[in-house]
């Protein structure tokens, strides 16, 4: 019997899920968390086989929590959603086994819990397809300063942070918008997040 904990903050998808689950002969669904941190807890004192988790969850996100569990033996499977290729490639770095679609019929769900049970993976193909064509262009020192622009810190703010000039701030951030293809800050934030890529 697979034994599968779901976390979902939506309380009808939830039970949709978990009954259409337990139709399988199987699998069972040993636990159901509303947000992130439950499932961090439920799966730790559980022990279950899979845990199918959202994204975008109260107190700590589908990403955060499958973070968190990377040394735990249970298998993740994120269903979400949201295709964006920030999301996936950092779903992937957490050891993900699967990135699905909520759009995806529920057949296909069943059948990849069998597959991803033979310790095989499986991504949509959108996601694929995307995250090849759509990686972050940004280097990481670009990444940090554009963190930072988010987090509302001003060029001399920035500089203090990083230890580096205002005239070097204002470089990479005109950079930052120039491989974006925005021309202000607050156009760089929301493309930056649309794309699911800050950390």
């Amino acid at each position: 019997m697979i034994k599968i904990v779901l976390a979902e903050d939506q309380t009808m998808l939830l039970g949709a899920l978990g009954s259409l689950l337990d139709l399988e002969e199987d699998m069972e669904v040993i636990g159901k968390a509303k947000n992130g941190e439950e499932a961090v807890e439920i799966v730790k004192s559980l022990k279950p086989d899979i845990c199918i988790m959202d994204i975008e969850m109260p107190l700590k996100t589908g990403l955060d929590a499958a973070e968190e569990l990377k040394d735990e033996p249970c298998r993740i499977i994120i269903l979400t959603t949201f295709a964006r290729p920030g999301y996936f490639e950092r779903a992937r770095n957490a050891g993900v086994s699967g990135y699905l679609l909520k759009d995806s019929p529920s057949e296909e769900l069943a059948r990849s819990i069998r597959t991803i049970m033979e310790g095989r993976r499986i991504y949509a193909p959108e996601l694929v397809d995307m995250a090849l064509t759509e990686a972050n262009p940004l280097t990481e020192r670009e990444r940090e300063v554009m963190e930072l622009i988010a987090e509302g810190k001003t060029t001399k703010e920035i500089a203090g942070t990083l230890f580096i000039t205002n005239g070097t701030v204002r470089n990479y951030i005109s950079v930052i918008l120039d491989k974006l293809e925005v021309s202000n800050r607050i156009e760089a934030i929301s493309r930056f997040r649309e794309k699911g890529w800050f950390k």
